[in-house]
């Protein structure tokens, strides 16, 4: 049930923030609950080995690299659902920072076992 709830409230992040930064084109919130899906899916099996195989230039750029695998998924996963696509690099990573900062302070407090 939780894992039902983080798709729907990612979805939610997603498409409020496709209504309000540029290049960010997603036609619905079916087309924003099929993007949460697809992402999650995409950070379960792909950004692992992704991170390990740049792991060299991540330890040089000190982490910031990551910030780059997260915009590749989003950029990934824009290719993958139709119905949302993503004018240009710059904005799937300013799309992905906003949604990354967004989805960490919703569920930051949900770990909590009490």
């Amino acid at each position: 049930m939780k894992f039902i709830l983080k798709i729907v409230f990612s979805a939610l992040v997603a498409f409020v923030l496709s209504r309000y930064l540029p290049g960010i084109h997603m036609e619905s919130f079916w087309t924003a609950l099929g993007f949460a899906l697809v992402l999650s899916l995409l950070n379960f099996f792909i950004r692992p080995l992704l991170i390990i195989l740049t792991l060299p230039i991540t330890i040089f750029t000190l982490g910031l690299f990551i910030l780059i695998l997260n915009a590749l998924m989003v950029w990934m996963a824009s290719g993958l659902i139709s119905g949302f696509h993503i004018d240009h690099f710059s904005h799937a990573i300013l799309f992905s920072l906003l949604y990354s900062f967004i989805s960490f302070i919703l569920f930051s407090g949900s770990n909590n076992k009490s």
